[in-house]
Formats: structure tokens, C-alpha cells, sequence
């Protein structure tokens, strides 16, 4: 015979309800509240590549730059008469050119700036000297005009190289920031002997006039060779 089970007490408290699908949502809740109490995720910066530089304030390219200060004076000597003055000047620049390219070869001083400014430092030594001599008639125009024509077609060239190889963007601030390397001037063998003729040219005629001897002949061979 069965015996029948009797109710609990009211007095008791009942038990809340623990489903199985409550206790199955009750983690979900959870991750929920974890991602809402999260930082929103920041966005990626792309990083920039450093842009490269170099430094530009070594001694070989201030001597450069003093020879390039020299010729206004030089010339001005050569105009005025004053042929002493304008040779020693003139030997002084030489010897800076040497010095130059010996200190940025034996303490690793090259950069790209002073790979340009020593050509341009010639040009502009022997463009000074062709115009005063030739104003002075002591250089024949002809040769004057063929040493000036090649010498302003290298420059416009060197102009050109230095804006095709400069990084992006190409803007006229970063044209003339020379901490900013482009294409390096090297010049050939050939050129480099020819601008030797044409500062013994020059020379050679600022320093005739000042010679007891007659260096009619020896010009002449120079004027035949500088431009070749």
C-alpha cells in the first residue's frame, strides 16, 4: 500500500528556478558585460619609412664653399689690373681643391651635396676667370664663347639630374634642402683633364703679364686644348 507524500510547509522558501537554458545563457551574459567594459579598438597608423639625410656641414664642403666665395674677389682683381693679387687668389683655390678631396677620401667626409658643389665650385672659378679675362682682351672671344657654352650645358644638366633623382614629393623647398641626397656627380677622366687645361689656361694667363718671359707660344697651345 502506497503512502501518500505529504506538501511542504509554506513557511519554507522556495528555490528559484535553474533551468538547464539559464544556466546556458548566464556566460554568454557574461562575455557580453566583458566586451561592453572594453576600449573600443584603435585604429592602425600606417609608420612612415625615415627619410634619409646626411650631414652636410663637413670640412671638405666649407672649403668648397670658401673657394666658391673667392671668385667675385678674384675676378674683381682681374678687372682692376690687379694680376698679383688675383693669382695668389687664384693658387689659394687650388689648393683648397686639392685639400678638399683629400680630407673627404682619408676621414670619409664625401657626401652627395659635395659631389656637386666641387664641380660646380670649378665651373664657377673658371666661368669668373673666362669673362674677366675676356673682358680684359686677354682671352680671345671665341674660345671664350665655346668654354662658357660647354660649362652652362653641364650646369643645366646637373640642375636637371638633381631634380629627376630627388625623393617624392619633389617641391621646391625640398629641391634646395641639400641634407637630402639625390643623384651623386662623378665626372669622367675625360672631363676632369680638360678642366685641368682650362684652370692652367686661365692661370697661365693671369700670371703672363707678371713673367719677365714670353709665354706667347705655350698660350697659344692651351687655347687649342681646353675645349676638346
Amino acid at each position: 500500500m502506497l503512502r501518500r507524500l505529504s506538501p511542504l510547509p509554506r513557511h519554507l522558501p522556495r528555490q528559484p528556478c535553474c533551468s538547464p537554458l539559464v544556466l546556458r545563457t548566464l556566460p554568454l551574459r557574461s562575455f557580453q558585460r566583458a566586451l561592453a567594459t572594453q576600449p573600443p579598438p584603435q585604429p592602425q597608423t600606417k609608420t612612415q619609412p625615415l627619410e634619409r639625410r646626411e650631414n652636410i656641414y663637413t670640412i671638405p664642403n666649407a672649403l668648397t664653399v670658401s673657394r666658391i666665395l673667392a671668385c667675385p674677389a678674384i675676378g674683381y682683381f682681374v678687372l682692376e689690373g690687379q694680376l698679383g693679387t688675383a693669382t695668389a687668389l687664384l693658387f689659394v683655390a687650388g689648393v683648397t681643391d686639392l685639400v678638399d678631396g683629400y680630407v673627404a677620401r682619408r676621414f670619409n667626409m664625401g657626401t652627395v651635396l659635395g659631389s656637386i658643389l666641387d664641380p660646380a665650385a670649378d665651373k664657377l672659378l673658371m666661368t669668373t676667370m673666362v669673362v674677366t679675362l675676356a673682358m680684359k682682351g686677354m682671352l680671345p672671344l671665341p674660345l671664350a664663347a665655346l668654354i662658357l657654352g660647354r660649362d652652362v650645358a653641364l650646369s643645366i644638366s646637373a640642375f636637371y639630374f638633381r631634380f629627376a633623382s630627388l625623393p617624392q614629393p619633389r617641391t621646391f623647398s625640398r629641391y634646395w634642402d641639400f641634407s637630402i641626397p639625390s643623384a651623386e656627380v662623378k665626372p669622367t677622366e675625360l672631363s676632369k683633364y680638360n678642366t685641368a687645361l682650362q684652370l692652367v689656361l686661365v692661370g697661365a694667363t693671369t700670371v703672363a703679364p707678371l713673367l719677365p718671359v714670353d709665354l706667347v707660344f705655350p698660350l697659344l697651345c692651351l687655347q687649342c686644348g681646353p675645349v676638346s
